[in-house]
């Protein structure tokens, strides 16, 4: 492998490991609930910290990028080698191998963004569900519905529907005059 491609690989080999990282906890926010203490919120937030990383198989999301990353360059690396042979020999398979490195590095970018968001926001779920379920408040979402739904009102199977062109009478007749009849006896 030629100085420029060794120099060109690590220098993209160094520039994708430094843009995924986070920080290996949860990425929101949560508060003590209504009558706990400040120490009970601290053990709660270990415990279910734990389980979070517990629900994402112990990866946390930097973790799960690098891992992504370097396969996506090892894949890369391979590839660029076979292809490179395949077509020019020794020298090819060089050549092939520095410009597979170099691809797989920038696919692995994205990959690696992809799978570190992924974990965090399982992370994140896991972490919210636990810390809710132990009394504590958790974010919610700000937004409202504009409408209020009325509750669907279904007929009763023997209903029978009313032709559109039956209309209800627009006159009324007033009562009969004088007074109602004695109930029966």
């Amino acid at each position: 492998m030629s100085r420029f491609t060794l120099m060109l690989s690590s220098t993209v080999i160094l520039a994708v490991s430094g843009c995924v990282s986070l920080p290996s906890g949860p990425s929101v926010m949560v508060l003590p609930g209504t009558g706990l203490s400040f120490d009970q919120f601290r053990n709660d937030d270990a415990i279910c910290q734990q389980y979070a990383s517990f629900q994402v198989g112990g990866t946390t999301a930097n973790q799960a990028a690098v891992n992504s990353g370097v396969t996506s360059a090892a894949v890369g690396t391979a590839l660029g080698a076979a292809a490179g042979a395949a077509i020019g020999g020794g020298r090819g398979a060089a050549i092939g191998a520095g410009s597979g490195l170099v691809g797989g590095s920038l696919v692995g970018t994205g990959a690696a963004s992809s799978s570190m968001y992924g974990v965090q926001q399982h992370y994140d779920i896991a972490y919210i569900q636990c810390m809710y379920a132990k009394g504590h408040q958790v974010p919610v979402s700000g937004q409202f519905s504009g409408a209020i739904s009325q509750p669907q009102v279904v007929p009763p199977a023997s209903y029978i529907q009313p032709s559109p062109d039956s209309t209800p009478p627009t006159y009324i007749p007033p009562p009969p005059a004088g007074l109602p009849p004695a109930p029966p006896q």
